[in-house]
């Protein structure tokens, strides 16, 4: 029972968190006009850090090897980082970017 609501915690956690960071751009675009999120940048924000926080945290329950832990852990983040970024600016030059 208690574990339960650890787990209950570390995923309101997670989604207060997530919807935190996505205030970010939404109260920027409200002082500034370089910020120009549309409702379907935000939808894909969210499932993107949703995504990569539970991917986290899958890696922590599971996993108890502590190299094996580190490895996933920077393989997910690195994920996060180059899917953002090409979304963002488009690095790669794929379609997801609208290149």
């Amino acid at each position: 029972m208690e574990n339960m609501i650890t787990q209950n915690k570390r995923f309101l956690i997670i989604i207060t968190s997530v919807a935190f960071l996505l205030l970010i751009p939404l109260i920027a675009m409200q002082f500034s006009d370089e910020v120009k999120w549309s409702v379907y940048d935000f939808v894909v924000a969210g499932v993107l850090l949703l995504s990569t926080a539970f991917s986290i945290e899958f890696v922590l329950r599971k996993i108890n090897k502590k190299e094996t832990r580190i490895v996933l852990l920077i393989i997910i983040l690195l994920a996060l980082i180059l899917v953002w970024l090409e979304l963002a600016v488009g690095i790669f030059g794929t379609p997801l970017a609208g290149s």
